[in-house]
């Protein structure tokens, strides 16, 4: 046989395989699975065979429940309040109160004697602080007055003062609690101040006088802002007196008028006293017990320039007893020492200063009940 009718067998033959292979080839999907009696349940692609065996479960345990879960509203309330609407967060705080505290004595038929007498002592504060990071910046402002109504005495003022503050400070990182610190405040009073029972020649007057103070230091402020001390190595302090008479008298040390034989003034006083010098305040809440607070509040000063030494102090303490939320009971001590005011001065016939006085220790005690209001 020739090559040529072998070749043509061979091709045939192949060909042959080539067609009818995917017939022979195809697989066949059994009808059992190898475990026993379990159907199978197959899905078939073409030539892809997709096997899911599913397991009956045939002992079910009486704490299994295989009902599908029901969803009931039946049991649901209405919200009580209305959701509080997105605010966007600030970083300032704000406090403001205002108290009213009274002291009253009265008497019928008393063989030892007294006078009827009310005093009254209202004290509003507003207290506006900023806190972010490296940055915090306080700030209060502080009205009191008070006045005593006696039987068969005119009023007279008890507690006078008008306070204004701001401190600035900045921190290199938010761990520590040192601050480096800018701090100005202001003084005064509201009305004249006399030295009873004389209510012609008045003691002081509003701006009279007036105190500010502007410096630079560092301050230890913790974070729940209980606890403030200041320490400025420079701080300006400026005394006014606005009132000519004062000033000329040369009242809280400004310079005073000079004057020729006859009594009239030369060169009338001045109105302003500047100093330079060291300065520390320290402000200090805590509870003592419950609803019971003591507040502590302490400036001193000393001057570089005329008198260095000699102490400037400046010490307020009250303790705070909270009956409830609208009543409450205060018991203060201030204490005041300044080398520029002079006491017991003494004047000639003429009306000259022959005397200009001794500073002394300025004390006064409070106690009251009365009501608190915070808005």
């Amino acid at each position: 046989m020739s090559s040529k009718i072998i070749m043509r067998r061979l091709f045939s033959a192949l060909l042959l395989f080539i067609c009818f292979y995917p017939v022979f080839s195809q697989d066949s999907i059994p009808t059992t699975s190898p475990i026993d009696s379990v159907a199978i349940d197959s899905i078939t692609i073409d030539t892809v065979v997709i096997r899911r065996t599913l397991i009956q479960i045939k002992n079910v345990p009486r704490s299994v429940n295989l009902t599908n879960p029901v969803i009931s509203f039946k049991k649901t309330k209405t919200l009580k309040n209305k959701p509080n609407r997105f605010r966007v967060p600030s970083f300032w705080t704000k406090k403001n109160s205002f108290t009213l505290n009274f002291s009253e004595v009265a008497f019928v038929n008393w063989n030892a004697g007294g006078n009827n007498s009310v005093s009254g002592v209202g004290n509003l504060s507003f207290e506006r602080n900023y806190k972010f990071r490296y940055i915090q910046w306080d700030n209060y402002l502080t009205l009191k007055y008070g006045l005593n109504a006696q039987e068969q005495q005119k009023l007279r003022k008890t507690d006078d003062a008008l306070k204004l503050g701001s401190t600035f400070g900045y921190r290199r990182d938010t761990i520590t609690n040192w601050y480096y610190s800018v701090k100005a405040t202001f003084n005064t009073q509201f009305s004249n101040g006399y030295k009873y029972p004389d209510r012609e020649n008045p003691i002081s007057r509003f701006m009279s006088p007036g105190y500010t103070y502007l410096g630079a230091g560092t301050s230890y402020i913790t974070e729940n802002q209980k606890f403030n001390l200041y320490i400025s190595p420079l701080t300006q302090k400026a005394t006014f007196v606005l009132d000519q008479d004062l000033a000329d008298s040369g009242s809280f040390g400004v310079k005073e008028a000079e004057y020729d034989d006859d009594g009239n003034v030369i060169t009338p006083g001045e109105n302003t006293y500047i100093e330079l010098g060291f300065m520390v305040t320290n402000k200090w809440e805590t509870n003592i017990v419950k609803n019971v607070g003591l507040t502590n509040d302490l400036t001193l000063y000393s001057d570089y320039l005329s008198s260095f030494g000699n102490i400037d102090v400046d010490w307020e303490m009250t303790l705070k007893l909270q009956v409830n939320k609208s009543i409450i009971t205060t018991i203060g001590t201030h204490i005041i020492y300044d080398d520029d005011i002079l006491f017991d001065q003494i004047t000639d016939d003429d009306g000259n200063i022959t005397y200009n006085g001794r500073p002394k220790i300025q004390f006064k005690q409070s106690l009251g009940v009365g009501i608190t209001y915070a808005f």
